[in-house]
């Protein structure tokens, strides 16, 4: 194993691009917040925010804002405030440290645009609780803080197979939004106007599919943890022309990298699946030790969860309801493990990494067996590793290392 490497990183020239997306995104929810119009909404990040952008809401969602708060480490000064007003830290961090965040009056945001101060005041908040309880439980927080409607969406889990009956009933609850979310906008639901946002966004996201799965060569042009930053526009802006436009810029110079034969890695030796939720205080220290151990991480399930399939537009609810079953998260023990292996098989991973993330239990596919079932059918090792999306406190440095090392050692022994 190689030890005392210089690590290089090689940046996007198209991050300056996602930067000014961000931007541009974030001042415009600060100016409806302050001028009053348009109505603002919270979504989930898989809640149905293509409804919302068709009656004309600016959406906000609070998860990436959860996230830049891992990511910057403020998580840690956050996270206590929530606790200490009655949400245990076992539960989720995204929850803890942005309602600790609220409470302290702080947001990352004002570290990069002075001029916002706060989070945009919402006029209603949809979820999707196809992820954990938790975000019901976070946004109806927010409802009782700001005396504003909460609205959901409740999607089965542990789904072994996508009927028809299935789809029925999610479509059903998303179309009983449309009355109460009309009334707020004080605008008519038009629905080819939510056929015409739906397009952009299956559009836009089978050019984040194309970005990702140019990762199937060797050496792969990005690697998981160039990806999550990337992902962002995907998550905050889609349904509109810029995301279309910002990962066909992307896809360029990604496929400029596979043309000269140029990885995100040098010299890669090991090609890795992440399975889980990202460390996000961790991301670039991560980034960092893989490089020097010559591994990228190729695939992960988390960025590929922004890829929806469409079907046919032709009833828009169904499609919606068709994302939403079809997320990972969603799916039995079996229905993931045959995934994980078909992933393992496109892109030619040698290993698998599974994130334990202790305040995020249903995303962490770990503790009930896959892992040994996957290493078992495939022959593929698997490492479990332990940590939090965002609760630093939950993660050792040194073990993680230490685990990873060893597991690299594994590989290379054959």
């Amino acid at each position: 194993m190689d030890v005392g490497r210089i690590v290089t990183f090689k940046p996007f020239a198209s991050s300056a691009r996602m930067r000014e997306l961000m931007a541009g995104y974030f001042r415009d929810l600060n100016r409806a917040a302050l001028e009053g119009r348009p109505k603002i909404a919270w979504c989930s990040s898989v809640g149905p925010a293509e409804l919302l952008l068709s009656l004309g809401y600016a959406v906000f969602y609070p998860e990436n804002h959860a996230a830049m708060l891992g990511a910057t480490r403020e998580a840690r000064k956050t996270i206590p405030v929530a606790n200490a007003a009655g949400y245990s830290p076992d539960i989720c961090s995204y929850l803890t440290s942005d309602i600790g965040a609220y409470l302290r009056r702080e947001t990352p945001l004002s570290k990069v645009y002075p001029e916002i101060v706060t989070v945009p005041r919402p006029d209603v908040l949809v979820y999707n609780n196809v992820q954990c309880r938790d975000v019901q439980e976070w946004f109806s927080w927010y409802g009782r803080e700001f005396a504003v409607p909460v609205l959901g969406v409740a999607t089965p889990r542990n789904i072994a197979a996508i009927t028809p009956e299935l789809l029925a009933g999610i479509a059903g609850q998303i179309r009983a939004l449309v009355p109460p979310l009309e009334k707020i906008a004080g605008r008519r639901f038009d629905i080819d106007r939510l056929r015409a946002v739906m397009s952009l966004s299956r559009d836009g996201s089978e050019m984040w599919k194309r970005v990702l799965e140019a990762n199937r060569v060797r050496p792969a042009p990005l690697s998981f943890f160039d990806a999550a930053v990337h992902m962002g526009p995907a998550v905050v802006l889609r349904g509109t022309e810029e995301v279309l436009a910002y990962y066909r810029v992307l896809l360029r110079e990604v496929e400029g990298r596979v043309a000269r034969g140029e990885g995100a890695v040098e010299g890669e030796r090991f090609r890795l699946y992440w399975e889980g939720m990202p460390i996000w205080g961790k991301l670039r220290d991560l980034a960092e030790f893989f490089i020097g151990l010559r591994t990228n991480i190729v695939a992960s399930t988390y960025c590929n969860s922004w890829i929806f399939e469409s079907g046919d537009l032709a009833d828009p609810f169904l499609d919606l309801a068709r994302s939403s079953a079809g997320l990972f998260i969603a799916w039995d023990e079996d229905a993931k493990e045959r995934y994980l292996r078909d992933m393992a098989e496109t892109y030619g991973v040698h290993g698998f990494i599974f994130h334990d993330a202790k305040t995020c239990p249903h995303n962490s596919n770990n503790r009930y067996g896959l892992p040994g079932r996957l290493e078992k059918a495939t022959g593929i090792p698997t490492l479990t590793i332990h940590g939090d999306v965002n609760d630093l406190r939950c993660y050792s440095e040194d073990q993680t290392r230490t685990a990873i090392e060893a597991f690299i050692e594994r590989l290379e022994e054959g």
